[in-house]
């Protein structure tokens, strides 16, 4: 499964394709134990890819004479990188004019360069159990040292803090904020951290990681220090927050976006109102309750939220008392034109976020202190935003005008 994601990812960075000799793989595989037979395959591709490359950048195939030449090549050197499946030692093509550079390095291997350095740090600092040392020792093939791991760490705690640090250039009128929970080692003792996240929408419809911070708890002073983080950064003309209902997110939302409409989250309100009724013979109720969340015409929504409420209210009052309360917030990006699209009702697409986060996370379960636990979270963040600012596909086509 893991090498099927390395090779998926590999295909999703460069829009290269290209085969492998299935009589070579087979090979590979049938002399050499399973992560031995990975770590070669993914050599393989990895040489293939910076070939690929290093052809582009030429602009003609190897041996190949041609006006159209923009470079030499000039041979390679050896540079090893570091994986899940071990370390494998490579083959970087050169070009004589020394411009040509690879960006495997750099964009593919981050967040897994911050995984393995948040293995290594349990390592060292001697809370790792029996499993993290076989991993070390797979992944390094050698005893590591607090400065080894001070060497691996420097540079991605550079680029987080350079990420976490950026402008703000564009604008983003959507703005989707929520929390995750962490746990960490701290003076001894195992504590949650929150991890603030945001997700912007930008005029154009493309997804944005506008920033990130970790704090001991989620109050409205955190969400607040979140928020200004950002606008201090040159966000600005918020037209909507889409979050949960928890009420310092909120109070923070309103004195911090004073000309902003808070939207909340229909999934969360959804799943609050449905938890009000019995699991029992509620069928019925529970789909016109679904249905109405399905209408995207404020004045028929009012219309079909007080019927339910008419005709229920007796029988599940605390479900109507609930319905009546979160309605309005809930159905505010439907009162205009410039919001009324189904993917500004949620925070879906941070919550599909989160669960990448989560999927990483269980690798190391207790991070060994906060800096881990920002590296990590960072370099994936980092990675998901320049995979979305490269993509062509929008995330909301906007069809409204002014």
């Amino acid at each position: 499964m893991y090498l099927t994601k390395h090779i998926e990812r590999v295909h999703l960075m460069t829009q290269i394709h290209f085969t492998l000799d299935k009589v070579e793989l087979q090979e590979l595989i049938a002399n050499s134990g399973a992560n031995e037979a990975s770590q070669l395959i993914l050599m393989k591709l990895f040489n293939e890819l910076m070939e690929r490359q290093r052809d582009d950048y030429c602009n003609v195939d190897p041996y190949e004479r041609g006006d159209s030449r923009n470079a030499q090549r000039n041979g390679y050197y050896q540079r090893d990188l570091t994986t899940r499946v071990g370390t494998l030692n490579l083959r970087v093509p050169r070009t004589r004019d020394g411009k040509f550079s690879t960006d495997i390095f750099e964009r593919y291997q981050r967040n897994e360069k911050a995984l393995v350095s948040t293995m290594l740090e349990m390592y060292v600092s001697g809370v790792s159990t029996r499993k993290v040392g076989q991993v070390v020792e797979t992944l390094c093939g050698k005893k590591v040292s607090k400065s080894y791991v001070s060497s691996i760490t420097k540079l991605l705690d550079e680029e987080v803090y350079k990420f976490k640090q950026r402008r703000i250039d564009k604008e983003i009128p959507y703005l989707m904020t929520d929390v995750l929970y962490i746990k960490v080692r701290e003076n001894r003792r195992v504590v949650s951290k929150a991890v603030h996240i945001s997700i912007g929408i930008d005029s154009k419809g493309f997804k944005n990681i506008v920033g990130f911070m970790i704090s001991d708890s989620e109050n409205e002073e955190t969400w607040k220090d979140f928020y200004r983080s950002m606008l201090d950064r040159g966000l600005k003309n918020v037209e909507m927050v889409i979050s949960d209902a928890h009420q310092g997110q909120v109070n923070a939302i309103q004195k911090t976006f004073t000309e902003s409409v808070w939207q909340r989250c229909q999934v969360h309100f959804l799943r609050n109102v449905m938890d009000k009724l019995p699991r029992k013979n509620t069928q019925e109720i529970r789909d016109e309750i679904k249905h109405l969340f399905r209408i995207t015409d404020i004045d028929a929504a009012r219309l079909y939220k007080d019927k339910i409420i008419e005709n229920n209210s007796d029988e599940y009052e605390k479900m109507c008392d609930c319905l009546d309360e979160g309605f309005e917030d809930s159905f505010q990006y439907t009162a205009s034109s410039s919001t009324k699209y189904n993917r500004l009702k949620s925070t879906n697409l941070l919550e599909r976020l989160n669960q990448e986060i989560r999927r990483r996370e269980k690798v190391i379960r207790i991070f060994p202190n906060v800096e881990s636990a920002e590296r990590l979270i960072g370099s994936m963040l980092i990675d998901i935003d320049e995979d979305w600012i490269t993509s062509t596909r929008r995330y909301i086509e906007f069809t409204h005008t002014g």
